[in-house]
């Protein structure tokens, strides 16, 4: 790849070079928005180094075998095979690449404010073998400012300057695990620019993968994009989740309601309740723009409403539970044996993180009951920085005689082919905050909604 001319980079060549799918592109981060994306740019024809911290991820990888449940050993052993994707755990090859893409988690502190470090850390890596003419690019999620007031300082540590030397960009991953009908190749990229030169390489780089780009006016606009589409999740499920409080006293069922009110073919979209938010994105995406809000002396009130309103749908679970349990077996929470069902964060993906599910167990727990769990995914809890003490839980078997043993189960994750009929024919008593037994018959006396 050309780098430079006598009078400085030669950005038409730089371009170009993206634009012909010649240039080395290495990813930071090979979890659920790294590999996507690194399988994506090896499929599009661009040599890729992928970087992990794991050496488990990367001798995997390198097998040709996947860790990801939505993506198949064969989609990661077909780009190794045709030499367009290796996998390391050495940073010293990011000096050999055009571009640097880094993909690593933005999780919040326990004081729920933004945790760069991660970011903070790939970024130092990335300046330890910065060289002139290579460009940089962020798509973790974070607050309006980032690429510029964070990555950009730490990176001209090296000598160089952004926009003149190197180049730095910014454009928010989308990924929605579990979907089938949008993937990384197929969803539109918004990309913002330190600059108009990183702006414009950064475009020729994803043009060559995904059908659009949404070039923007700066890598500020392009954070706050990313924020935008999740606060706007974060608000409207809020709101669902607090008409199902109002509306269940009334006798008046939500999920009755979403479905009417959609068939209006304007001015209304489809939002649904559960018990509560889980994730890596809608949970916590939301905070990271109060908290940079507050440099501003403004007062983000809805969004942190939504926050309040959602995090509080556990405990509205758990009162519904005990309701229940007291009203129609005669049992205090305390004598009571429990199944969870489902503890991913949403249906048909193996990802716990942020999921209610772990909240509704520690809760469940602290109050006494007996609690066990089953996911078809999630055969065994993770550790996670919350909830520590579940990791190593295992799923119990889907048998007539384990569900029969259970004085209630409650449905957190309505995962597709989960026999929700045996559990309404085992299990006497069932809350369901998913909607999932609505296509079940004969059971309805044993169904709560919550």
């Amino acid at each position: 790849m050309t780098s430079a001319t006598a009078a400085g980079l030669d950005i038409p060549a730089l371009e170009t070079a993206y634009r012909s799918r010649q240039a080395r592109i290495a990813v930071i981060g090979l979890g659920y928005v790294g590999l996507p994306l690194v399988l994506a740019l090896a499929g599009a024809g661009f040599p890729v180094t992928g970087f992990d911290i794991d050496p488990a991820k990367v001798e995997a990888l390198n097998s040709g075998r996947s860790y990801i449940r939505q993506i198949a050993d064969d989609r990661v052993a077909a780009a190794v095979a045709t030499g367009r994707f290796q996998a390391t755990a050495d940073p010293a090859g990011f000096k050999a690449c055009d571009a640097v893409i880094i993909c690593v988690p933005t999780p919040l502190s326990p004081q729920r404010e933004p945790d760069l470090s991660f970011v903070e850390a790939s970024t130092r890596l990335v300046r330890d073998r910065l060289r002139p003419g290579q460009l940089v690019v962020l798509e973790s999620t974070t607050w309006p400012g980032t690429t510029e007031e964070v990555m950009r300082p730490i990176l001209e540590e090296a000598g160089l300057a952004s926009g003149r030397d190197f180049f730095l960009a910014y454009s928010p991953e989308r990924e929605d695990p579990g979907n089938i009908t949008f993937t990384t190749s197929t969803i539109p990229k918004v990309v913002g620019g330190d600059g108009e030169a990183a702006r414009t390489l950064a475009v020729a780089l994803y043009e060559q993968v995904v059908p659009q780009v949404v070039a923007m006016s700066s890598t500020r606009a392009a954070e706050a994009t990313k924020l935008t589409e999740n606060i706007f999740r974060s608000v409207n499920i809020a709101l669902v989740n607090e008409l199902k409080v109002v509306f269940e006293p009334m006798g008046i069922d939500i999920w009755e309601v979403i479905e009417a009110a959609k068939t209006k073919p304007f001015g209304f979209m489809p939002f649904y309740p559960g018990p509560g938010l889980g994730g890596h994105c809608i949970p916590i995406d939301p905070f990271y723009l109060t908290w940079k809000a507050r440099e501003y002396q403004i007062s983000t009130r809805f969004i942190e409403l939504a926050g309040e309103v959602n995090t509080m749908m556990p405990r509205h679970v758990v009162d519904r539970l005990a309701q229940a349990l007291d009203r129609r077996c005669g049992l205090g929470l305390s004598r009571a044996r429990l199944l969870l069902v489902g503890m991913a964060y949403k249906k048909n993906v193996d990802d716990s993180r942020e999921s209610p599910g772990l909240r509704l167990m520690e809760m469940l727990l602290e109050r006494g009951a007996a609690v066990e769990y089953h996911d078809p995914y999630i055969p065994v809890l993770p550790v996670t920085r919350e909830h520590a003490a579940l990791a190593g839980r295992t799923s119990v078997a889907w048998r007539p005689a384990v569900l029969a043993g259970f004085d209630a189960a409650v449905i957190v994750t309505d995962h597709d082919g989960v026999d929700y009929q045996s559990l309404a024919a085992h299990c006497p008593l069932i809350v369901d905050t998913r909607n999932a037994m609505r296509g079940v018959e004969g059971y309805a006396n044993r169904i709560v909604k919550a």
